[in-house]
């Protein structure tokens, strides 16, 4: 069905889509996981209410589950450029539509950074997100790692759980898989890969999440982005490339 929608509704579908996805998981991240004690007119971090690492894990697969059934019949429901990209590698999308999803991807990633900053500049814990080492919930490796996982900590991590990632959405998406399940399937993943790596890069696995906030964050944040565009793509493509030429030849 979403072959014949115009390509503008699709834009429009994407741009929402990936809103909704940065404000979910980035924005539960920022404002809700540390949420921070009141200390007079002072704020300090650890407040038991807070989501913590779990609850921002489920959060970003919550956004997912919920965007795969309003948007996935409109647009397929990327809201990831490594998606867009790993879909075309496997064979089930246009080249001819990679810069506009990627472009709306991108805009509505960028759309809800500014929004997360917006709501909390309206309380008193801006100070607190922004002075940390992931300032809005950006991504980052070394310093700027939760954890403190240098570099090739965070190229590893970031290909190989976008690589398994775009398999679970090729699979799931696939003719032959169980139809109306693909949205659980693809959100749950999301969920686990986010409590397998958020210590070590606070979990990108997509390129737009990861620049909507930078650009918003600013410093390292930006200076570090083009990892979490690398990385994640090589291994979208890789995923896409094997499912094409090894699973799917094999089943046919």
């Amino acid at each position: 069905m979403a072959q014949s929608v115009p390509i503008s509704k699709k834009f429009l579908a994407e741009l929402f889509g990936t809103f909704w996805l940065v404000l979910g998981g980035c924005g539960s991240a920022a404002i809700a996981a540390n949420f921070p004690y009141l200390l007079g007119a002072d704020v300090a971090p650890g407040n038991p209410f807070g989501l913590g690492f779990l609850g921002v894990s489920f959060a970003f697969g919550l956004t997912v589950v919920t965007m795969a059934y309003a948007i996935g019949h409109i647009s397929g429901c990327h809201l990831n450029p490594a998606v867009s990209f790993g879909l075309w590698a496997s064979g089930r999308f246009k080249g001819s539509e990679l810069l506009p999803y990627i472009s709306a991807q991108v805009i509505g990633a960028v759309l809800a950074g500014g929004f997360i900053k917006l709501v909390l500049a309206g309380g008193p814990a801006l100070s607190l997100v922004m002075s940390g080492s992931n300032p809005l919930a950006t991504n980052g490796f070394g310093a700027h790692s939760p954890g403190g996982y240098g570099f090739w900590a965070a190229l590893i991590v970031e290909f190989v759980l976008t690589f398994f990632f775009l398999l679970v959405i090729i699979g799931a998406t696939d003719k032959l898989a169980s139809a109306g399940f693909a949205g659980l399937a693809i959100g749950l993943t999301l969920t686990l890969i986010h409590m397998i790596s958020i210590p070590v890069t606070n979990t990108s696995v997509n390129p737009a999440r990861s620049t909507g906030v930078a650009l918003w964050a600013g410093g390292e944040a930006v200076g570090q982005l083009w990892l979490f565009w690398l990385a994640p793509i090589a291994g979208a493509l890789l995923a896409g490339w094997v499912y094409r030429n090894v699973w799917e030849q094999a089943a046919d």
